[in-house]
């Protein structure tokens, strides 16, 4: 708190109260004196926010006491600034109407010293928890809003990165649900959504695709077809993402969790009962699932995939009302096409939130971690890490990008690229490999080692020069490195994986 005094305003029309007062305060306050009414106002008008407390006579020539409350009230400054009425009236109309005004105390005259010092500074002790107690309960909905927008960026970037979708999906997928949902309250008064609710359950559909992330890239990214045996560890995400968020101790009591756990696990049901995990049917089908899910089946149908090219907004609309997709609700289908012409637009409008590292570390720690729970640590760090790796391939205008794990030892390189090198796009065990060997050649791999298992380089990065030989040629290139360590044991950082990228030097 700050060591400057506190400022009174002292407002009385007889000089000689207002000297008396003064006297009796400024060893511990700055005493500010006004004339009148109007001169009150003059002065709040110019410091209102600086002004601690104003002591106030009631009966005054010109503008009286009860009109500078008036006035204060009007313009906002009594939320601000308690006000002691002076007054020898004690009729129970004018104390009545001073305190409808927002009068926090009464000083009768004759003063009394004891009585002045002590209810001022009560007044002024009081008003100053009472504005901590806000800034608390401010601060507290600031977080909990924040963290919400956060929570969207975080999935966006970790979508992003994991599933070779746009960042865009999962706010598609928020704006959507949004929309929907209004629609639905429009056509029936079967739901009665809050805003709040409206709210939580657009916010939650950003999670609806969480479990992917423990889905294997091979074939969460696959270009073709999933087989019978593919698809069956595909369709484990809904119930992964639900477990994960089970897992989340932030936000765990509240409605916002449990509408995403509705939909993370529900999502992929259908009308007919023919979806999964559970199969349900109809509306043993959470109404926020069965929402997200013809949004998520929509944006799904417009954007263009590893697997498929964008439909147009009318094929998509098309398609989903024809159950190529499954079978959807057909109340819902009704709202979609209410909203149908409004999709578009909505859609271009929206923009993914760019999250700093050290801001998505807070809220990711703040989210999962647990100091009675590790898997929850667990999973705090593989969001931070997935965030990380994500800006770091986003940043890259160029090159051949690729990851390596220990456990297993396993090198990735992007598909593509690694077909334009004649190199395998994943391959076992690198290091007793020939194929690895040829192509990046042992004169410098010591060097190389040396930086990959350094725990204290500036930012886990690094750039090493060298060459390497594609096709027969041998070629300069520059390897841009970013490390992964688990660092839950100071004492021994472990190195988990790298991730990088290549460029050729020509």
């Amino acid at each position: 708190m700050s060591n400057e005094r506190a400022k009174i305003l002292i407002v009385d029309d007889d000089a000689m109260n207002r000297v008396v007062l003064s006297d009796l305060l400024s060893d511990e306050y700055d005493i500010i004196e006004a004339k009148g009414g109007d001169e009150a106002i003059e002065i709040l008008e110019k410091m209102a926010k600086e002004i601690t407390l104003v002591l106030l006579d009631m009966v005054m020539p010109g503008r009286d006491g009860l009109e500078v409350l008036q006035v204060m009230n009007e313009k906002d400054w009594i939320k601000g600034t308690p006000v002691v009425m002076i007054s020898a009236e004690t009729s129970s109309p004018h104390v009545e109407k001073a305190f409808a005004l927002g009068v926090t105390d009464f000083i009768y005259r004759p003063f009394d010293q004891m009585v002045v010092q002590n209810r001022v500074r009560n007044t002024i002790g009081l008003y100053v928890k009472q504005m901590q107690l806000s800034e608390l309960v401010t601060d507290n909905i600031y977080e909990r809003t924040r963290n919400s927008d956060m929570l969207i960026s975080i999935l966006s970037h970790i979508v992003e990165f994991r599933n070779g979708e746009s960042g865009q999906h999962v706010l598609h997928i928020k704006k959507i649900t949004e929309i929907l949902l209004r629609a639905l309250l429009a056509r029936t008064s079967e739901y009665n959504f809050t805003e709040d609710e409206i709210d939580s359950i657009a916010t939650a559909s950003s999670m609806h695709d969480i479990g992917k992330i423990t889905i294997p890239d091979e074939i969460l990214n696959k270009p073709g077809k999933l087989t019978k045996e593919e698809f069956d560890i595909m369709k484990q995400h809904s119930m992964n993402g639900a477990k994960m968020l089970d897992a989340i101790q932030f936000f765990k009591k509240e409605p916002l969790m449990k509408f995403a756990y509705d939909i993370c696990r529900w999502h992929h049901e259908r009308w007919d009962g023919r979806g999964y995990p559970d199969g349900l049917k109809g509306n043993d089908i959470p109404i926020s699932a069965q929402v997200v899910s013809i949004a998520d089946v929509y944006d799904a149908l417009t954007s263009e995939r590893c697997y498929k090219k964008a439909f147009t907004h009318e094929k998509a609309l098309e398609m989903i009302r024809n159950n190529e997709c499954g079978v959807f609700n057909p109340l819902l289908l009704e709202c979609l096409g209410d909203v149908a012409d409004r999709l578009p637009q909505e859609i271009n409008d929206q923009r993914t939130n760019n999250l700093s590292e050290a801001e998505f570390s807070k809220i990711a720690r703040s989210i999962f971690e647990s100091t009675e729970d590790d898997t929850n640590n667990i999973i705090a760090e593989q969001y931070i890490n997935e965030h990380k790796k994500s800006l770091f391939f986003a940043s890259l205008q160029r090159g051949v990008t690729f990851e390596y794990t220990y456990e297993p030892s396993l090198l990735k390189l992007e598909t593509k690229r690694a077909k334009d090198l004649s190199f395998p796009k994943t391959m076992v065990e690198p290091e007793n490999n020939p194929d690895f060997w040829n192509i990046f050649g042992r004169e410098n791999w010591d060097e190389f080692a040396r930086l990959l298992h350094d725990p204290q380089l500036n930012n886990d990065s690094f750039i090493f020069n060298s060459d390497m030989r594609i096709k027969g040629q041998k070629k300069p290139c520059k390897i841009k490195v970013q490390q992964n360590w688990n660092r839950r044991d100071p004492e021994n950082p472990e190195l988990i994986s790298i991730y990088g990228c290549v460029e050729f030097i020509k």
